[in-house]
């Protein structure tokens, strides 16, 4: 090429040039691809052939043929040796899990045996002594704790003391004696009997003179006599007492009120037209009504109106 050439030939010849590198790789591609192409053609028509082989092979064998009897008792003898490796997977599982039941059973029994040889006592009171314990670990009966002298009262003193002496010389025992808290009313609480047989008012008793008034038919230790067949002996107890009690701003309030009880009687008590229970006191308040056994007179409480 000389130096006298143009830019403009320079530019063809470049072009000419790049045109014949784009034909020279246009036809190697073409190549190889009608290469593929017969080398891909000649693979499938190998494996038709093969595959045809292999079913015309499957095809002739025949019961008498040796090769396929042989591949048959190889088929039998695998599968005969899988059923038993199966056979001896299947019994060791059941091994295993016969030794872990006996393993955990035995665990159990010693758990339980360790348990019964410990024996565990429950007190609601408070801890027992070194000694008491030592004891009952070791299997012993632990020490009954010496019963102290009880210096209380038995109740046969005051039985004693709670008795009158009649004029022949035998002794009533008075079923009733008055509590720690037991008062006469305030001078200014007047407390009233009022006694009514059916309109009529045949007795009024004082209340507030004495702290108690045992009612009865045994006139020799009553102090309010009632002499109806089904009255008991000492039938029933009128009591002042003295109770504190807190108001709303806990301030402690004191004051004597009268009680009702009824001294286990046969035939009971009527307060206000209920039958009161036995042994127990019972407030009493203005204008209660009481009835002692079945006798027709009304007993009624009255307190008297203050000036």
């Amino acid at each position: 090429m000389g130096r006298d050439e143009s830019p403009r030939d320079r530019r063809r010849a470049s072009r000419s040039d790049s045109e014949d590198h784009y034909e020279r790789d246009r036809r190697s591609y073409a190549s190889h691809r009608d290469n593929s192409r017969r080398h891909g053609g000649e693979r499938k028509e190998r494996s038709r052939d093969r595959s045809g082989n292999r079913r015309r092979h499957r095809r002739s064998r025949s019961p008498d043929d040796p090769s396929g009897n042989k591949s048959t008792s190889d088929d039998r003898d695998r599968e005969r040796q899988s059923n038993h490796r199966r056979e001896r997977s299947r019994d060791y599982d059941r091994h295993g899990e016969r030794e872990s039941h006996r393993h955990r059973s035995q665990t159990d029994d010693h758990r339980d045996r360790d348990r019964g040889s410990k024996q565990i006592v429950k007190r609601n009171g408070p801890l027992p002594s070194q000694a008491d314990s030592f004891a009952v670990n070791q299997g012993e009966e632990a020490p009954k704790p010496k019963e102290k002298p009880n210096y209380g009262n038995t109740g046969a003193l005051a039985a004693a003391s709670n008795s009158v002496t009649q004029s022949d010389g035998s002794r009533i025992v008075l079923k009733y004696h008055e509590p720690p808290e037991a008062r006469k009313a305030s001078p200014k609480d007047q407390w009233k009997l009022f006694v009514f047989k059916g309109e009529d008012i045949v007795d009024t008793v004082p209340l507030s003179n004495r702290s108690c008034w045992l009612v009865g038919r045994e006139t020799v230790v009553v102090d309010l006599s009632a002499q109806h067949p089904s009255v008991s002996k000492q039938h029933a107890v009128i009591q002042f007492r003295y109770i504190e009690r807190r108001n709303e701003y806990g301030d402690k309030i004191g004051k004597v009120k009268p009680y009702l009880i009824d001294l286990e009687s046969a035939n009971g008590t009527v307060l206000n037209g209920k039958k009161v229970p036995e042994s127990r006191y019972l407030e009493l308040r203005d204008k209660d009504m009481i009835q002692f056994g079945q006798s027709t007179r009304e007993y009624v409480v009255m307190l008297a109106p203050k000036d």
